[in-house]
């Protein structure tokens, strides 16, 4: 099921020309929230709903489990559709975008000395003027790369009134275009601190491993409108 970013990806793009320009191990998403929740909720009981589209579908599947293992985690189980007290549905969706980044041009003022400089007496290997010569950038030069913006949002209804009590949508751009491997990413942010106020508009960053998983780790400090959040383990193929 995908739903339209809109506006939405401006702040991703923006990251993403930050995230191409140098090395990351950090993936930042934009969450916003939307909650009329009571919090006096003593059976958290529910059933996903799903439209036409994404009946007998593997992927919706798997998208899925990685929800209901993050709401377990607030007392959340799931029940049949007839005693269940929510119902939840979830849509998500891939964009790809052209991300141009401005790079320097450095001249070198001494080639004659190769890449080791003039020698000892320079005092270091670039000799006196570091290693991008005495005059710094020459010039600029525009590099354009692909990136993805993945989106998810997660919405919550009372059962028997239909009202809708929790509304939460968690975007981050990536040059992966891989949905799957952003999907972790997303739930994991979407759903952190559940349930947060109306209107909260945050970031939350999620450390990347070596091996482009994600990590274990602490995430670095945020600021007052971020959230850094010791990840879950990746997704797992569904058979």
């Amino acid at each position: 099921m995908k739903f339209p970013i809109r506006t939405l990806v401006t702040w991703p793009l923006m990251l993403a020309a930050m995230w191409l320009a140098g090395c990351t191990t950090y993936v930042q998403t934009q969450v916003t929230a939307f909650s009329d929740w009571s919090g006096s909720d003593a059976t958290r009981t529910y059933a996903f709903t799903r439209k036409s589209e994404q009946q007998n579908s593997i992927e919706q599947t798997t998208y899925e489990t990685l929800v209901a293992n993050e709401l377990a985690k607030y007392n959340f189980r799931q029940a049949p559709e007839a005693s269940a007290n929510y119902q939840i549905a979830i849509a998500y969706s891939v964009r790809g975008d052209m991300v141009t980044v401005r790079q320097p041009v450095y001249y070198d003022p001494w080639p004659m000395y190769g890449p080791w400089g003039a020698g000892p007496y320079w005092g270091g290997p670039w000799g006196g003027w570091g290693p991008y010569g005495s005059w710094g950038a020459t010039g600029y030069v525009d590099q354009s790369y692909p990136v993805y913006t993945h989106a998810l949002q997660i919405r919550m209804n009372d059962r028997k009134t239909g009202r809708e009590t929790y509304k939460v949508t968690a975007v981050n751009a990536t040059g992966d275009p891989s949905l799957y491997q952003a999907m972790p990413y997303l739930v994991r942010s979407a759903l952190a601190d559940f349930p947060l106020g109306n209107g909260t508009v945050r970031t939350v960053t999620l450390p990347v491993d070596k091996s482009g998983g994600m990590s274990n780790e602490t995430a670095a400090s945020a600021g007052p409108n971020e959230r850094s959040v010791a990840p879950a383990p990746a997704a797992k193929t569904v058979d």
